[in-house]
């Protein structure tokens, strides 16, 4: 079994070993090409998800077997850059604001994240200037790596210094996140099981009748719920009216999902009664900033029992930065791996935000498989995931030569047949080249307006193609449940 693969994943969820048979890959070569088996992450996290829900789906429909899974890496590689394919009226979206991007200091590089008005407007109070990137660049090459980053973090911003993997190894950070399970999962009392009616199977969906509270922001929260939405859940999305969103980045995250706006503190008796009939809980906040709300997975169990709650955080809850926030690019640049897939010039990135959506299907399949475990055997369920831990399977994937090899020297990656899991491909049989990702968009209607955009490579026999609904416009939505 090799580290980056659905087997593996499979194992750490918990599932059946037997069952991971039902997956067949179509492997293509070209996609996701990179430095780091990014094309061997992406397959393992979609291939664990699809069969999660092809097995919650088995169940609840009285199936004889598990029903197969198709696992096709354009479907995936399309998938994992959907911002970037995401068409609104045919205008492309904004990912990047000006500010977010790689800085040089006067001994190395930072990377700042300022998408969201307050973080942009809190890394310029820390800096002390104003909102000229020419003043951004100067104040920040005077001060070192560690410098800004802790003076940024100290005034709310974000900004992250440059590490090897060596480095990040070696920092208590890296430390502690390394220390722990890729996903942590777990039961949380004796509850008994809860009964899930059973469901139809044209098609299949194995989430239906499922009702899923969203607390989640940016990709891979709103990826695991926009992935239990294609499934037929209920999903809510709740925001605080107070905190900003990026239109672009709900409108590709949306699908699905009903968006809602609610004050948890002043609306606290309809935020309780949402908990009250809520059969999963989904959060993606800073570690601790819900807990006083009573939002903790001991706490909702307690009011709920049976409840499934599922934890995303960028860094962890523990360790010294187990408080601070975090975003996919930000991590690439904390555990090494804008330096692996960079120059000696300047820092690189992944070919996508890999580990915010590789964690997003990771987190659906440990909801998915909770929800199977649950049915069986009852308890309260937990599962958590810190992008940071995904970062570091993924260097380990590379550490055993797992994925795609490295040019010589900083030159492009050299993509290549390679026993990933699948079999041993030897030349080019049983690969398929890659196109590009016409066959795995979609158009339709939407209130926000014609929309292109990604399917799901969530795929199964008998199981759905795609969203029942598109995005509505965010906040807009009553906070209640549908059914």
């Amino acid at each position: 079994m090799t580290v980056l693969s659905t087997e593996y994943i499979w194992s750490a969820l918990g599932g059946d070993p037997s069952l991971a048979a039902r997956v067949s890959p179509v492997v293509r070569t070209g996609v996701l090409a990179s430095r780091l088996p990014v094309r061997e992450l992406a397959r393992a996290c979609v291939g664990s998800c699809a069969l999660a829900a092809a097995e919650l789906g088995a169940l609840r429909a009285g199936l004889p077997e598990v029903p197969e899974v198709h696992l096709d890496d354009g479907a995936v590689a399309t998938a994992l850059v959907s911002e970037r394919h995401l068409l609104v009226d045919g205008r492309a979206p904004v990912t990047f604001a000006p500010l977010s991007r790689f800085w040089r200091t006067a001994d190395g590089w930072v990377r700042t994240h300022a998408n969201y008005p307050h973080h942009r407007a809190r890394l310029l109070a820390a800096l002390g200037v104003s909102e000229d990137p020419a003043s951004v660049a100067a104040a920040l090459a005077e001060r070192t790596s560690a410098e800004a980053e802790e003076s940024v973090y100290a005034a709310g911003g974000l900004a992250v210094a440059l590490r090897t993997a060596k480095e990040w190894a070696a920092h208590e950070q890296g430390a502690a996140v390394a220390a722990r399970p890729l996903v942590e999962r777990g039961r949380l009392d004796s509850a008994p099981a809860r009964v899930l009616a059973p469901t139809g199977t044209a098609p299949l969906l194995p989430a239906a009748g499922i009702r899923v509270l969203d607390l989640t922001r940016v990709i891979a929260g709103p990826v695991a719920t926009r992935t239990l939405a294609l499934l037929g859940a209920d999903v809510l999305r709740v925001d605080a009216p107070q905190l900003p969103e990026l239109p672009d980045q709900h409108a590709d995250t949306g699908f699905g999902k009903r968006s809602a706006l609610l004050d948890l503190a002043a609306d606290r008796r309809a935020f309780e009664e949402l908990l009250a009939e809520a059969d999963v809980v989904v959060t993606g906040y800073r570690p601790g900033a819900l807990d006083r709300f009573g939002l903790s997975p001991e706490a909702l169990a307690e009011r709920r029992p049976g409840v499934v709650v599922a934890q995303l955080s960028a860094w962890g809850a523990y360790g010294p930065w187990g408080v601070r926030r975090g975003f996919d690019s930000l991590v690439q640049v904390a555990t090494g791996i804008a330096a692996i897939e960079g120059s000696v010039a300047e820092p690189g990135a992944l070919p996508a935000q890999a580990l915010d959506h590789g964690t997003g299907y990771l987190l659906a399949a440990g909801v998915l498989r909770a929800l199977s475990e649950q049915a069986r055997e009852g308890g309260s369920r937990f599962v958590r995931l810190a992008l940071a831990r995904t970062a570091g399977w993924l260097l380990s994937g590379a550490e055993r030569g797992q994925g795609q090899r490295r040019g010589k020297g900083q030159g492009a990656p050299v993509d290549h047949p390679v026993d990933d899991g699948y079999g041993s491909y030897d030349g080019i049989a049983g690969l398929d080249g890659y196109d590009g990702p016409e066959a795995w968009l979609a158009e339709r209607d939407s209130p926000l307006g014609r929309l292109r955009y990604a399917l799901s490579p969530v795929s199964f026999a008998g199981g759905p193609v795609d969203w029942a609904r598109p995005p509505g416009i965010w906040g807009t939505d009553r906070a209640r449940w549908m059914y």
